[in-house]
């Protein structure tokens, strides 16, 4: 009973704050470990469109700081810890857990002033800085169909990696997965030369109300450079005022954090391919029915039973340089 009220909750809380969003879900696939031989390991990510901007987050994220604010209002966000003296999160309506992610934080891209700002929590602190490298797309003549769509392909040197577009002139927003954009539509199909990353279009949806993701007025802005030093001083301050929420960050399993840059991975990430929460990953099919995020609400399919935990340490960033 307990945990229906918190997703009616959710509902009430969050209902007065939302419009319309257009979703385009994405089903993600990660090499966690480039040395050892592991198994690509699947999620959804979102990119939702909204007032001129978008959102890039992974399900399992939305739906863990979507009750993280909903517990929060309530007063009444109390960590359990299990046996073993680890954190344990409030499972949801169904009794599933929230899975991992490799996405520990989010990007929120503006399309007038073209500013894309990745943002990662910590606690109820959060940092961020904005992109300030250019995307030169080489945009070659070279079509396809996927997904229903016919496709256009691009690449662009970003991070480190080589990164292979497909994008959809006939949908008119210069957006994508990640931080990836700025071409003539939207892509649908993106994969990196080594094929360590794989964001794969599955639909798009059409949302009333969804939680959604904003930058505080009292984040701490950093630089790409510095970011990973400036989350060492914020967690360090809030050590020292001895903050009740330092731990929150702590909240996805493995204790995983944001894998944007070498040196900002030190993820787990539990379960099987296709075991992804909410409209997992079964064959190969993502977010199958109506088993989308919306208020917070989890239906039909949910992964990731009783799967273990896996810390795959510092192995494979998104980005593996800071210079181009």
């Amino acid at each position: 009973m307990k945990k229906i009220f918190i997703l009616m909750m959710l509902f009430f809380f969050f209902g007065e704050m939302m419009s319309q969003t257009e979703r385009y879900v994405y089903r993600t696939e990660v090499n966690p470990d480039t040395i050892n031989l592991v198994d690509m390991k699947v999620e959804t990510t979102f990119l939702d469109v909204k007032n001129n901007q978008s959102l890039f987050i992974s399900e399992s994220k939305l739906l863990r700081d979507s009750l993280v604010a909903v517990l929060k209002s309530q007063g009444n966000l109390d960590v359990k810890k299990s046996k073993k003296n680890k954190q344990e999160f409030p499972k949801l309506a169904n009794g599933k857990s929230i899975q991992p992610t490799f996405f520990e934080y989010f990007i929120k891209k503006n399309y007038e002033n073209r500013a894309i700002n990745l943002v990662e929590n910590i606690g109820s602190r959060q940092v961020y800085y904005q992109e300030d490298r250019k995307m030169n797309w080489d945009v070659s003549q070279q079509t396809s169909d996927f997904n229903g769509y016919k496709v256009q392909k691009a690449t662009v040197n970003f991070g480190g990696r080589t990164w292979t577009a497909w994008f959809a002139p006939e949908i008119k927003i210069s957006d994508g997965p990640y931080k990836l954009s700025g071409l003539p539509g939207l892509i649908l199909k993106l994969e990196d030369d080594k094929g360590d990353y794989k964001f794969n279009f599955v639909k798009k949806i059409s949302i009333p109300n969804t939680f959604t993701e904003d930058i505080k007025a009292d984040a701490r802005k950093s630089t790409r450079i510095n970011f990973q030093g400036d989350k060492a001083s914020v967690k360090m301050e809030m050590a020292k005022s001895k903050d009740s929420e330092i731990d929150l960050d702590n909240f996805n399993p493995g204790g995983g954090r944001g894998m944007h840059q070498r040196g900002g991975m030190n993820s787990g990430f539990g379960g099987q391919p296709g075991q992804g929460m909410n409209g997992g990953t079964p064959g190969n099919e993502v977010g199958n029915g109506q088993a989308d995020i919306q208020m917070g609400n989890s239906q039909g399919n949910s992964g990731g039973n009783n799967a273990s935990t896996i810390n795959f340490g510092n192995s494979n960033p998104i980005e593996l340089s800071n210079k181009y």
